[in-house]
């Protein structure tokens, strides 16, 4: 028998052994390791860039948990490197199911994992219709009630773009359906488009350094601590990345700017001769390529079987810590503070804000 075909089966009765013993041992990488190498065969891990406290292989980034786990892996092939992202097949959204509708007293109808696909038949779904009070006055950014107008939806409705990065959304009686499923309540709620709402979330990020301007590591993972501005809103109080709606024709490069100017340096209160200052420090950052962390569908308490969040997350690094991190921040427009704040799991964010950091960490090789 070929040298090969033996040292096959040697890894197949090694491996075999070791789950009798215990199906569930973290050494299994280990016995493949020791098997090919008394065959004299080579081996190739997972890089340094997957923890070993991360699956290394394809699956949906988010469960009920919200853990994050690659989607390409450079398991066994080391001449490739890990990328992170965040598909947009991940799990049943769940904040867009919380109890209470936002801004309001507004109940939803209870939706259980099961049953948030519309493609689950569920004749007993009896959702509340809400749009709030704002909305319905007709302010700018928003769309008229369906019957008044006639969208075109999956397109770019003159300078409203209507389409969504999760591809084709269906419509029924005249209204979009919310491409993740099911949220207990129709209608806009706090949203003023119809179907996908364009949003834009600038994650401005710095190394946290000691007065010799040196890295500051953290003492448990042993990685850098990278600081990111978040801004505390002033809608439901929790820390947020600063960002905003793209307006209609707007560049998603110039709303990340934009956004990042007015709640984070209030540029829409200071004289215009601070705000060319502003706009002069932070340009260059802002005209950077940056990493875009993500690009889709956005777990929102404010999303409706109608009406959701979409956004582009883009991480704006300031390596050399000469020029965001030099500027005095001022919470302006929807914030009400504004901060430096380490990156680190046990910081509470809204929305889908905390997986996007994670993702930041991990292409940086920060902490998280």
């Amino acid at each position: 028998m070929p040298a090969l075909a033996v040292g096959l089966w040697l890894i197949v009765i090694f491996l075999i052994r070791g789950m009798l013993h215990n199906v569930l041992r973290r050494d299994w990488i280990g016995r493949i390791r020791l098997a090919l190498t008394l065959c004299g065969l080579p081996f190739a891990g997972c890089t340094h860039q997957v923890r070993s406290a991360i699956s290394c292989f394809p699956s949906h980034p988010f469960g009920a948990t919200g853990t994050i786990r690659p989607v390409r892996t450079s398991c066994f092939n080391l001449d490739t490197t890990s990328t992170w992202t965040m598909p947009s097949s991940a799990g049943p959204h769940i904040k867009a199911r919380c109890a209470l509708y936002p801004g309001s007293k507004i109940k939803r109808f209870l939706v259980p994992d099961d049953k948030v696909e519309w493609s689950q038949n569920w004749p007993q779904y009896n959702p509340v219709s809400y749009t709030d009070p704002s909305v319905e006055k007709k302010p700018v950014w928003a769309d008229p009630d369906i019957g008044s107008f006639s969208p075109k939806f999956n397109t770019v409705d003159g300078a409203v773009d209507r389409t969504s990065f999760e591809g084709s959304y269906k419509t029924e009686n005249g209204k979009p359906l919310n491409p993740r499923g099911r949220t207990g309540v129709t209608g806009r709620g706090l949203l003023g488009r119809w179907g996908p709402n364009h949003a834009a979330d600038p994650i401005v990020t710095r190394w946290k350094v000691d007065v010799t301007k040196e890295k500051i590591s953290h003492s448990v993972s042993k990685r850098p601590i990278l600081q990111f501005v978040s801004i505390k809103r002033k809608d439901c109080g929790e820390w947020a990345i600063p960002g905003g709606m793209v307006d209609p024709g707007e560049q998603v490069s110039l709303t990340l700017q934009r956004e990042f100017s007015e709640e984070a340096m209030n540029s829409l209160a200071v004289p215009a001769s601070e705000v060319a200052k502003i706009s002069e420090r932070i340009g260059e950052l802002f005209k950077s390529p940056g990493f875009q962390v993500y690009k889709g569908y956005v777990d929102d308490p404010r999303n409706t079987d109608n009406a959701w969040m979409e956004t582009v997350a883009v991480n704006l690094h300031d390596e050399s810590g000469n020029s965001v991190s030099e500027l005095s921040l001022q919470a302006g427009d929807d914030a009400a503070q504004v901060q430096w704040v380490d990156v680190d799991s046990s910081f509470p964010l809204y929305a889908s804000h905390a997986q996007f950091l994670e993702l930041v960490a991990k292409e940086r090789n920060a902490h998280w």
